[in-house]
């Protein structure tokens, strides 16, 4: 079974993807440069507005969770997993977490990339406020 949500978000001058361990997307549309773990802003959607069914998937640890993000020049893949424990209560920011770390924000876990593995010039293209991102997660069980 796979399920798959796309929407749009934007860049921000202050992007700077420093963040070790995690990686984040928010509603928001403004930043300050402390939210090193932002990879964009703008988001047309936070966790809570995903349907019932992604949210369902979420909760199952056998399932990937990929996390696509597109540029005109670039495209970026995190993969985690879900848990049992994903609330995906946040209406605001989604985070891709590293780590078994979980709350209301959490996309997923145990993800392969952070903020930081972002390239350098993907980074430089997301400090442009004017740049659409692309933002496609896929759910796949089994």
């Amino acid at each position: 079974m796979k399920h798959t949500i796309s929407f749009k978000a934007k860049g921000h001058k202050n992007i700077r993807s420093k963040h070790k361990t995690t990686l984040m997307i928010t509603m928001d549309q403004e930043l300050s440069t402390r939210g090193d773990c932002i990879i964009s802003v703008g988001a047309e959607i936070g966790l809570s507005q995903l349907p019932h069914e992604i949210k369902n998937m979420a909760q199952d640890s056998d399932t990937k969770i990929t996390f696509v993000l597109e540029t005109n020049n670039h495209r970026f893949i995190a993969v985690g997993r879900g848990h049992p424990d994903l609330t995906y209560e946040d209406s605001i920011d989604m985070v891709a977490r590293k780590s078994t770390y979980i709350c209301g924000r959490t996309l997923m876990i145990n993800s392969d990339e952070a903020a930081i593995d972002l390239p350098k010039d993907l980074v430089d293209e997301l400090r442009d406020p004017e740049i659409e991102v692309s933002i496609k997660i896929i759910y796949e069980k089994g």
